[in-house]
């Protein structure tokens, strides 16, 4: 039993009184795209009640033909739990192992292509190797937004307004996180019928560690994050949010978890913090269906 790393608001405004950030190109003319509105325009939560959960796409990758890419014994643990947890919750789970980056964005792009209109919302998985800004394939690297692009509300109409929720199992660079240990002492708008929404909105990205850091894998246990995720997903479904569940989630992989590597002192006692990227609009909560 070893511990390993995968890696190697806008307001309503009558005025024209709004600009951009940032040079560009205002020759250039994005359509204006219109999508069935899933949940009324001033609802604290998702619409949670249509006839199906959703899909959720879990990519589980093990084994390379990168050099220099090791064999991430211990995914298939985590691959099982959150098999067994997402089903519960109602999800069509579909899980792919090992594919080479075509077949996977194949998989991503027939995804997106499907009727989404009858469903709650959209989950995908992403259990591999990554490093700052990329993700591996069994064959080449790629792209995390690769993933998530095929599913704005204006390539993906019937998932417009709905929850498109995405977790990144992988390394995000080789940065170490020690830890600091804690002493209980200091030492030193107007409403209307329709309304329009961003094409990124609605989005949750979490990756189980911040840029630049390792991601650590328990070669019989399962990762830290995604075991840390299915726990408090079967714990506190019931009662609390989603972006809850998460800050949960991040206490157990903090708090509970370090590195147990005693051959190598540089990565003995190691730490990790998930990293959430939200774009939600509203509160997320996972019941069981039905």
């Amino acid at each position: 039993m070893a511990e390993e790393n995968d890696g190697n608001c806008i307001g309503n405004s009558n005025k024209n009184d709004d600009e951009k950030d940032a040079l560009g190109n205002s020759k250039m003319f994005y359509p204006h795209c219109v999508a069935k509105m899933p949940t009324e325009r001033n609802a604290v939560y998702y619409n949670m009640n249509h006839k199906n959960r959703g899909i959720a796409l879990v990519f589980n990758h093990e084994n390379f033909d990168i050099g220099g890419l090791s064999k991430r014994s211990g995914t298939n643990v985590d691959c099982e739990c959150l098999v067994n947890r997402l089903e519960i919750l109602g999800f069509n789970v579909q899980v792919f192992h090992n594919l080479e980056y075509s077949d996977l964005y194949a998989r991503v792009i027939a995804a997106a292509n499907l009727n989404h209109c009858d469903n709650d919302c959209f989950i995908m998985v992403i259990l591999t190797h990554g490093e700052l800004g990329i993700l591996y394939a069994k064959d080449c690297a790629y792209k995390p937004e690769n993933l998530w692009v095929p599913f704005t509300a204006d390539k993906c109409p019937s998932l417009a307004g709905k929850p498109k929720l995405f977790f990144i199992q992988a390394c995000q660079g080789d940065k170490l996180d020690p830890g600091v240990t804690l002493n209980r002492t200091e030492t030193d708008g107007h409403p209307s019928n329709s309304y329009r929404i961003p094409t990124h909105a609605d989005f949750l990205v979490v990756y189980s560690t911040i840029p630049g850091y390792y991601s650590w894998r328990n070669t019989t246990r399962g990762s830290w994050f995604i075991q840390a995720l299915c726990a408090e997903l079967d714990e506190s479904s019931e009662m609390y949010d989603l972006l809850t569940i998460l800050t949960f989630v991040s206490r157990r992989v903090a708090v509970d978890y370090e590195s147990n590597v005693p051959t190598d002192g540089r990565m003995h006692l190691q730490k990790q913090i998930p990293c959430i990227t939200s774009m939600l609009i509203r509160l997320l909560k996972l019941n069981k269906k039905g």
